[in-house]
C-alpha cells in the first residue's frame, strides 16, 4: 500500500463527462445526475484500507443529503487484473455487503480517472449544479476512527456548495491507497 495524496483539481473546472458500468448493470453517464444540485464523485475501491474506513460515512452522507439534491456516485478505477479484489464482480459484492445507496460505477480503462486527475482512494470532488468544482480534498480529519473526527471537511464542502458560498477553510487533500494504475 503507497500512501498517497489528492492532487487538488483547480475550482471552477468542469466535471469530465463518463459513461461507465455501474454493479446495478446499467451504464452511468455524468448526465444522469442532472438533477443533482450537488454531486459528490468519489474516485474509491474495495481493498484500500482508507477507502474501507470512509464507506459507512459516505453512506451516511449520501443518506443526511438526499433530500437536499446532494447526489454521491463511487467510482473504481483500479486495475483489476492485477487486483482481483477490485473486479467487477467483487465490487458488486461489495456495493451489496455495505449496502452502497450510490451507484458504484469501473472504470475499466481508467480514462475517468485521468480525466479527473484522481490519485488516491478515496479521492473526493463535489460539483455545484452547474458541475463546476467547489471542493477536492478529504472526507474529514481522522480517516480510521470516526469517533476522533473535529472537523467534517466534506459535510462544510457540500453545505458552502448548497449555500453557493465559497470554503471558508483551505482544503487538506485526501490521503488513500495509489489508484492502481495499469501498465
Amino acid at each position: 500500500m503507497a500512501l498517497t495524496h489528492s492532487k487538488g483539481m483547480p475550482l471552477g473546472t468542469p466535471a469530465p463527462p463518463f459513461a461507465l458500468r455501474g454493479v446495478d448493470g446499467e451504464t452511468w453517464t455524468l448526465d444522469d445526475f442532472a438533477d443533482a444540485v450537488v454531486l459528490v464523485v468519489v474516485f474509491t475501491c474495495n481493498h484500500c484500507p482508507y477507502a474501507q474506513a470512509a464507506e459507512d460515512r459516505l453512506i451516511e452522507l449520501q443518506g443526511a443529503y438526499a433530500d437536499r439534491g446532494v447526489r454521491f456516485v463511487a467510482i473504481n478505477p483500479n486495475d483489476a487484473e492485477r487486483y482481483p479484489e477490485d473486479s467487477f464482480e467483487a465490487m458488486r459484492e461489495r456495493a451489496q455487503h455495505k449496502g452502497y445507496v450510490f451507484p458504484y460505477l469501473h472504470d475499466a480503462t481508467q480514462e475517468v480517472a485521468r480525466a479527473y486527475d484522481a490519485a488516491c482512494t478515496p479521492d473526493i470532488f463535489v460539483f455545484d449544479a452547474e458541475r463546476r468544482l467547489t471542493y477536492n480534498g478529504r472526507l474529514d480529519d481522522h480517516w480510521r476512527d470516526p469517533s476522533k473526527v473535529t472537523r467534517q471537511d466534506l459535510r462544510a464542502a457540500i453545505d458552502a456548495t448548497l449555500e453557493g458560498k465559497a470554503l471558508t477553510f483551505d482544503p487538506a487533500p485526501s490521503i488513500g491507497c495509489s489508484i492502481k494504475w495499469r501498465p
